[in-house]
Parts: C-alpha cells; sequence; structure tokens
C-alpha cells in the first residue's frame, strides 16, 4: 500500500484525506499546523496516523516525509517551496494546489533534476481547467484564442458582494492582487488583476469575469508560440468586481492583505451550498473552417458517502487525487521531473475513480 502524506487538514486537505482513505489504495498520514484539525481527521478516520508538522521547519516536514511514496500539499501557498525541497530531499512525489505564479517557478526549478515527479497546480485551475483547453485544441489547427474561465460560487448569494468564503482566504485575495499570466499577439505577457471585465451566460444565468493571477498553470509558457491569445479570469456574479476594486484600489487593502483576510473571515460567511463555473472556449481552424469549440458545466456540491460535500471541496480534491491515482496507476507520460497538466490525458483522467466527478 502506498504511504501518502497530505500536508494541511483544512477544507480541501479534509476532502482529499476522505478520497484517499476509503480507496483503500493508500496508507494515509495527515500532517497540520493544528493538533484539533489532525485529532479531528484521525477520530473520524481510524487508519489514519496524524501529527503536528511546522510546514516551516525542514526537521518537521522530513519527519512526517520519511518513507513516503507521496506527498499532497494542501498547506497555503506560502509553504510549498519547503514543503517541495523536502519532498525532493526525501525521494517522494510531490502535489500541490497553489495558484501562485513565483511559488510555482520556485516548484519548477526543484522539479528539473528529480528523480521523483513534481505535479505543481493540480487541483482545478489551475489544473483540471487547463486538461480541458488541452483537449479542445487537440484537433484544431491554428487556434486564435483560448478562453478559461472558472468561478466557485454561492449558490444563494445574500448579500452585496455576492460571495460566500468557499476555499482558502489567503488564497483568494492573493489572486486578486498578483499579475496575471497571459498571451497576447502571440507574445507571453502579464496583466493587471480585476480589469478586462466582461459579461457571459451560462445556462441562462449571467456572470461577469475579470483578470486574476494563476489560474493558466504553465499553459500561458507552453501556448506561446502556439496561440495568439490565451487568457485566465474568475467568474462573479455581476457587480463583484466593482467592490473589489474600490476594497483593495480605493481603501488600499491591497498594501494590507492581513486585515482584510480578517475581515472577510469575520464578516463573510462560509457556505457548503455552492457551484462550481467552469467554461473554456478554443477557436480556431476545424476541417479547414473557422469553428469555436467550448466546454461549460457547473458542478453543484452533493452527497458522499453520506455527507455533504461543497463543489470546490469535491472539484479541488478530484484534480489532485485523480493525477495521484493515474501515477499509481501508470497512466500519466512521466514518472520523474515537472508534470504540465497541459500533458494529461482528457479522457483517461475522466475515467480515473476520482476524475470521474467531473465527468
Amino acid at each position: 500500500m502506498n504511504e501518502l502524506v497530505i500536508l494541511g487538514a483544512g477544507k480541501i486537505g479534509r476532502m482529499v484525506c476522505h478520497l484517499m482513505t476509503k480507496s483503500g489504495d493508500y496508507a494515509v498520514r495527515v500532517g497540520d499546523v493544528a493538533q484539533g484539525a489532525v485529532d479531528h481527521l484521525a477520530k473520524k478516520y481510524p487508519q489514519v496516523k496524524g501529527q503536528v508538522v511546522d510546514f516551516g521547519s525542514a526537521q518537521s516536514l522530513d519527519a512526517i516525509l520519511k518513507g513516503a511514496w507521496a506527498v499532497i500539499s494542501c498547506a497555503p501557498f506560502h509553504c510549498n517551496p519547503l514543503i517541495a525541497q523536502r519532498a525532493k530531499q526525501n525521494g517522494v512525489h510531490y502535489f500541490d494546489l497553489t495558484e501562485d505564479v513565483e511559488v510555482t517557478h520556485q516548484v519548477v526549478e526543484l522539479a528539473k533534476d528529480s528523480k521523483t515527479l513534481f505535479a505543481p497546480q493540480c487541483g482545478l485551475a489551475p489544473g483540471f481547467i487547463t486538461i480541458v483547453a488541452n483537449h479542445l485544441m487537440r484537433s484544431m489547427t491554428d487556434v486564435s484564442d483560448l478562453r478559461l474561465r472558472v468561478g466557485a460560487l454561492p449558490r444563494y448569494p445574500s448579500n452585496r458582494l455576492k460571495y460566500n468564503l468557499t476555499w482558502s482566504t489567503e488564497g483568494l485575495i492573493n489572486e486578486y492582487c498578483q499579475p496575471c499570466e497571459a498571451v497576447e499577439h502571440g507574445q507571453l505577457t502579464t496583466l493587471p488583476p480585476l480589469e478586462q471585465l466582461e459579461r457571459l451566460t451560462i445556462d441562462g444565468v449571467d456572470y461577469e469575469a475579470f483578470n486574476t493571477s494563476g489560474g493558466l498553470g504553465t499553459l500561458a509558457i507552453t501556448l506561446k508560440d502556439r496561440v495568439e491569445n490565451v487568457n485566465y479570469k474568475t467568474i462573479r456574479y455581476p457587480g463583484h468586481c466593482d467592490l473589489m476594486k474600490f476594497l483593495l484600489h480605493d481603501l488600499q487593502m491591497q498594501e494590507q492583505q492581513g486585515l482584510l483576510k480578517e475581515i472577510f473571515e469575520r464578516s463573510l460567511p462560509a457556505t457548503a451550498q455552492d457551484q462550481i463555473v467552469i467554461f473554456v472556449s478554443a477557436t480556431g481552424k476545424y476541417q479547414g473552417r473557422l469553428t469555436e469549440r467550448t466546454y461549460a458545466k457547473t458542478i453543484y456540491h452533493q452527497l458522499i458517502d453520506g455527507e455533504n460535500w461543497s463543489g470546490i471541496q469535491i472539484t479541488t480534491a478530484a484534480g489532485v487525487t485523480g493525477i495521484v491515482d493515474m501515477l499509481r496507476a501508470g497512466k500519466l507520460p512521466t514518472t520523474t521531473g515537472l508534470l504540465k497538466m497541459e500533458n494529461v490525458d482528457y479522457d483517461a483522467f475522466l475515467q480515473n475513480r476520482f476524475g470521474k466527478y467531473y465527468a
């Protein structure tokens, strides 16, 4: 049985732990900074080994990684460079969910001469959305435009932001504040967040979308010589972007992100009744004719094994557990070095027992 370490026992870490433990093919260890979070999972899943881990300590990380086959980091994004470094040192396959561009660059550097697999950004966006984009483009030529859009939204919004907390507050604010990678006119570039606002309608519901950081993963670099324009935007209900600009720009909260996190977590309730809206569009030539191919899907919170799990928990956890499970089954294109999500086969992913949650 493969020894799997999960670092972080928050919303996503709990879902990852549930899926991998219930599968029966992994011996799971969970590490978190909070004793209460570790105890909760150990009590719920008696076969899971849990311990308190200092994500900023190489010694503490080495202790839980010793003898492991793979590690999934569900820890805060800024912890990942050290986790990846210790995974490499201990000969452990590495997976994370981060949307942070700079952190991913550090992980990519570590992957260059690694004898184990390094798979950063393999959740939802970045992650599954990249697999979809590559699938849409596969039978097309002369692709001019590739648009990727994802939103984690409450089903029943009741405040002016039309938003509830469904995942990492720190990660949410980070993607609203960092530069956004894109390809424009065949050139790799960065764009300001919260700009290029657009309207779109999916299944009869009106949304807005705007630039946010990190959703493309490595796709922009991969496609800069093949596709004229590639961009990623976050989907929200109309009006959200203007209010976030007021907070971050007019009130200068982008300079006090820690304070904004405190305000959000005090004032915006969490919800498990959410929906994940995914939209990907590729425009190019198909059989010699200009064609647009589109993938659009909404995934809702649902009962799994008698327990309600949020849409963001399901989609993010299914993304990373599907990739880990494909490695175990020998279904990935490589087992060492860097794995780019655009190189993962779409059909093989959906046929996986965890990837099926996207099917």
